[in-house]
């Protein structure tokens, strides 16, 4: 990734984490606590008006590879950034 995406990235990350202080404690602790394959995951959206629709995933093992290439990819960026 370069420089100047990187620093968008990271301002629009402060941004949501003032705007979403509550979740982004929710999701810290749970992320460290780890997430093992089996774990289902859920999410619901609530538009106004409208009825709420939920959808879960129960996390594979190549969901967890998946997340640690990932890792290793932000771990690489924070290593180059300046």
């Amino acid at each position: 990734m370069n420089p100047a995406a990187m620093l968008k990235l990271m301002g629009a990350e402060k941004v949501f984490e003032r705007n979403h202080p509550k979740f982004v404690a929710f999701a810290k602790s749970q992320l460290s606590k780890g997430i093992a394959a089996g774990t289902v995951i859920g999410i619901t959206v609530e538009r106004p008006g409208e009825k709420p629709v939920v959808a879960n995933i129960r996390v594979q093992q190549s969901d967890l590879e998946l997340l640690e290439v990932l890792r290793e990819l932000e771990e690489g960026n924070n290593e180059n950034a300046f």
